[in-house]
């Protein structure tokens, strides 16, 4: 019997169906999925339950997202991927740690382009402090520094909209833009009282990671106007290592620096001493901090990280340094955090170097970065630094050795703590 080619559809089309459907329950199997379909007549896919023993009662959250979709009066825009992000948000903010965050894949991506060192936006790094957001350092040449933002700064509002309540991944997201594309900030300077709005461009933010130069003492302009100007030897050489983070190239061109600079003592004579910039550094890599440290200290722990299980697990020098010998001043100010702190409290510790400056901005927790699905990641703070003599650097920051208050910290030539650190180098 031959059948009508309408009836031979119907049975290739149902089994197909079949293959379809027994193929998708079999991935959710693999994959020990569950299937199960809400009030609203919306499918939910991998309802597990934790993998722990703590009792957890969703009755409530699906009471809710049911309810939104009942009686929101704009239910069919709810977007539900935004959602369970937002779900997932305030679950990992109840900690009460800033440093703690669920990125959504957009957030995830702004911080891998900030650490690699090209990204579009006003060039600040932000940071959290009293709930609040806060600017940790604006980079040098960037929008942000032009525009006058400064280390200290609380960002109010962005684009009238107020900050209350924002993750630093949240502004992050809301303040870089296209270049070419303007924001509004409304922020108040440390030490006013008054807010005063902002109207920043953005533009491509090129980060390098290291700028120095050695320059005879009388080619520093800003020293001749010291008390103790008269006293130094304009003909002495000193070398200045600027590093602005501690990100994806930053080992690598830091190495490049330092063979120049060696390279220069070769040829012109030895160096009275090195000035080590870190001021406005908001940090990065917990590696980079060990490998820069590893420069000047011959040996011994860097850096100790308390973690959360209880154990304690020590970084210590990793390399041989080339710098071990020549004398030392690091520069710090209230943008120096993170890393830098590390690299700057440890140099302290061992007696490596004179700190000179402002007291850091203390962040010495450890977040380990984990990447989720989806593009989405999670960073979890899973321990906390300690120096080597012991002391924390969280909400306490790395006090210098020498206190050389300043307001504008940007032109490295032009400043006190620069004539200072000169100084010291000198005597």
């Amino acid at each position: 019997m031959t059948l009508p080619f309408s009836s031979i559809r119907k049975y290739v089309i149902l089994f197909a169906f079949l293959i379809l459907a027994g193929g998708i329950g079999y991935n959710l199997g693999q994959r020990k999925a569950g299937v199960s379909v809400t009030g609203d007549k919306r499918i939910v896919i991998n309802q597990e339950s934790a993998k722990d023993t703590t009792p957890v009662d969703f009755s409530l959250f699906w009471d809710v997202w049911q309810r939104m979709f009942r009686y929101y009066i704009d239910a069919a825009g709810l977007d539900t991927q935004k959602m369970v992000w937002g779900a997932i948000s305030g679950m990992v903010a109840s900690a009460g740690d800033p440093y703690t965050v669920f990125l959504p894949p957009k957030e995830n991506k702004d911080v891998k382009e900030d650490l690699a060192g090209e990204f579009e936006g006003i060039g600040a790094q932000l940071g959290m402090k009293d709930s609040r957001i806060i600017v940790i350092a604006p980079l040098k040449g960037t929008p942000a520094e032009r525009a006058g933002i400064k280390p200290g700064d609380y960002i109010l509002k962005v684009d009238d909209v107020d900050t209350v309540g924002w993750t630093v991944p949240q502004a992050v997201t809301k303040i870089r833009g296209v270049g070419g594309t303007s924001v509004k900030l409304n922020i108040l300077h440390d030490n006013s009282q008054k807010p005063v709005d902002m109207t920043i461009t953005r533009q491509t933010i090129l980060v390098p990671s290291v700028e120095s130069w050695v320059k005879k003492v009388r080619e520093i302009t800003e020293i001749s106007g010291t008390a103790d100007a008269a006293k130094l030897d304009a003909s002495k050489m000193v070398a200045y290592i600027r590093l602005s983070r501690f990100g994806d190239h930053s080992n690598e061109d830091w190495d490049k620096t330092v063979a120049e600079i060696l390279d220069k003592q070769r040829t012109n004579g030895p160096l009275a001493g090195l000035i080590f910039d870190l001021r406005n550094n908001p940090g990065g890599y917990l590696d980079g901090s060990v490998f820069i440290a590893s420069e000047f200290i011959k040996s011994g722990v860097v850096v100790s990280q308390k973690n959360s299980d209880g154990t304690k697990q020590d970084y210590p020098v990793d390399k041989k340094g080339k710098l071990l010998d020549i004398p030392l001043v690091v520069l710090v100010n209230r943008g120096s955090a993170s890393a830098a702190e590390i690299v700057a409290g440890a140099l302290r510790d061992y007696k490596r170097a004179t700190i000179v400056g402002e007291t850091t901005f203390g962040k010495g927790s450890v977040q380990t970065p984990q990447e989720l699905r989806g593009g989405a990641g999670l960073h979890i703070t899973t321990g906390k630094w300690l120096l080597p003599k012991g002391e924390t650097i969280a909400k306490v920051g790395v006090k210098p050795d020498i206190e050389v208050k300043l307001d504008d910290a940007y032109t490295a030539t032009t400043d006190a703590q620069l004539a200072k650190a000169v100084e010291v180098l000198l005597k």
